[in-house]
């Protein structure tokens, strides 16, 4: 084998190495400590080579309160969830697909329609990929609220 070729051989395999996606969960977190609240999404990569991921929702809340909601999966490029406050005490998780609803003092998560969503929230910031594609949470303060694609 000529020395050229493996240098090849090997540049070929890093390649495929580094495009491929990792199957090890990737959580992103933010916490409320005025409200005692934290929120952590985590995607777990379902394709090695697709944009296609399990999203799974961690709430921990006051008083012990700690619930473990599976979200919509990604499908393709839809792992983005836009967090806002709607309300004292109520939350809501809002991805391309599905909206969930936290009530912190009942400690819920409940599945919502988007037409009984209230209209009248604050953006607090998105669980979404980086420009490095790495899972992270995105307050309202770092990024400003970006709109779902109509598919």
């Amino acid at each position: 084998m000529s020395a050229s070729y493996r240098a090849r051989y090997l540049a070929g395999l890093f390649l495929l190495l580094t495009a491929c996606n990792n199957d090890t969960p990737v959580p992103a977190t933010v916490a409320f400590s005025a409200d005692q609240v934290r929120l952590t999404i985590t995607r777990t990569a379902t394709n090695p080579f697709l944009s296609r991921h399990d999203i799974h929702l961690t709430f921990v809340g006051p008083g012990g309160c700690s619930l473990d909601v599976d979200l919509f999966p990604n499908t393709g490029y839809a792992s983005r969830r836009n967090l806002y406050q709607a309300g004292v005490g109520v939350l809501y998780v809002v991805g391309q697909f599905d909206a969930r609803v936290i009530d912190v003092p009942h400690c819920t998560v409940t599945l919502a329609e988007f037409r009984t969503l209230d209209r009248f929230v604050t953006f607090l910031g998105s669980f979404d990929e980086n420009e490095q594609k790495v899972w992270t949470y995105f307050p309202a303060s770092q990024r400003p609220e970006l709109p779902f694609e109509k598919r």
